[in-house]
């Protein structure tokens, strides 16, 4: 029996702890060392992990046993080539994969021009935000006006993104259903990021009005709502005043009549 263990008991030994709710992918690189160890704690602080995208969601192979995990028949990929990062992300990632290709940036990457994880990182990735361009970032390769400009194009925009999206929270917090606007703000910031993965400011200028439509749509349906809660919380205080003053009266009614006995 110990002999029949031994193997599964060395490959433990060799790769550290186990977690019942971790790949052995994690499992595995978290009892090694430097750079092999460096992708666990990456991974645990960014956007894949919070959505439950765990290593062989990208890299392929089988995450459920020590011995296939990296075995090719399992679809094990491993680390892609720089040129080949876009189509590997791209997996997901479709639409902006299509985009970022026909951009100025996706016509340079056999040049060496940027590819996702230039701007992204790879396994340490966290939420796309507008502060993704800094001159710090892109002036890596180029001068920093026309990303300034990219940004300027759409910060209003994605202002209005951000404040409907802490909005429908609110909502959703007090109880409010917020899936099917969820839905809209989802869908209307993908297509929205994928315009400015084309790095064309015109394109982003021209396109920003029916993005400011779309927004706006949501926007009313969230101020429709709040108009309602709003009523809600006035007819309830109204309620509140009325019982209380009912309440107050049958206090004078009981006094009056005791002191008429």
């Amino acid at each position: 029996m110990i002999l029949r263990l031994l193997p599964f008991l060395v490959v433990l030994f060799l790769c550290g702890p186990v977690w019942a709710d971790d790949s052995v992918c994690l499992q595995c690189h978290s009892g090694q060392e430097g750079r092999l160890a460096a992708p666990v704690g990456q991974w645990q602080t960014s956007v894949h992990a919070t959505n439950g995208v765990s290593c062989h969601d990208c890299h392929g192979g089988d995450p459920t046993d020590f011995g296939m995990a990296m075995d090719p028949s399992k679809g094990f990929l491993g680390v892609p080539a720089y040129a080949d990062v876009p189509a590997f992300c791209g997996r997901c990632h479709l639409g902006v994969r299509e985009d970022y290709e026909g951009s100025a940036h996706g016509k340079a990457l056999e040049r060496g021009g940027p590819q996702c994880v230039m701007c992204h990182g790879n396994h340490a990735v966290q939420k796309a935000s507008i502060e993704l361009i800094s001159e710090k970032s892109c002036s890596r390769c180029h001068s920093y006006d026309r990303a300034a400009k990219v940004k300027a194009a759409i910060s209003q925009t994605e202002d209005s993104l951000q404040r409907l999206e802490d909005q429908l929270d609110e909502l959703y917090r007090v109880g409010i259903d917020t899936e099917k606007m969820n839905g809209q703000l989802f869908s209307t910031r993908n297509d929205f990021r994928r315009l400015f993965h084309t790095v064309n400011v015109e394109k982003m200028e021209a396109e920003t009005a029916g993005f400011t439509t779309r927004l706006g749509k949501i926007d009313a349906q969230v101020g429709e709502i709040k108009d309602e809660l709003s009523q809600r919380k006035m007819i309830g205080g109204l309620v509140v005043l009325l019982l209380l003053a009912g309440g107050c009266i049958a206090m004078l009614i009981r006094k009056s009549y005791h002191e008429e006995e």
